[in-house]
């Protein structure tokens, strides 16, 4: 199945968990936001949330400094 991920479009696997998903993207735990199809996921959600086909993800990580 295919997702977007920030933009760019990439092939997964079906029934793709949105924390496996960041997991695959990003090694940072603290200060991550993600929405999918523009909703802001909860971080208490990420692990029961099953991406569907076409899904537009965005993770958002924050960044220290000025």
């Amino acid at each position: 199945m295919r997702v977007t991920v920030n933009g760019e479009r990439r092939t997964v696997p079906s029934g793709l968990l949105l924390a496996d998903l960041i997991a695959q993207h990003t090694d940072v735990r603290a200060g991550v936001a993600v929405a999918v199809d523009g909703e802001v996921v909860p971080r208490t959600g990420w692990s029961a949330y099953v991406l569907d086909d076409g899904a537009a993800v965005e993770i958002l990580t924050a960044v220290q400094g000025g």
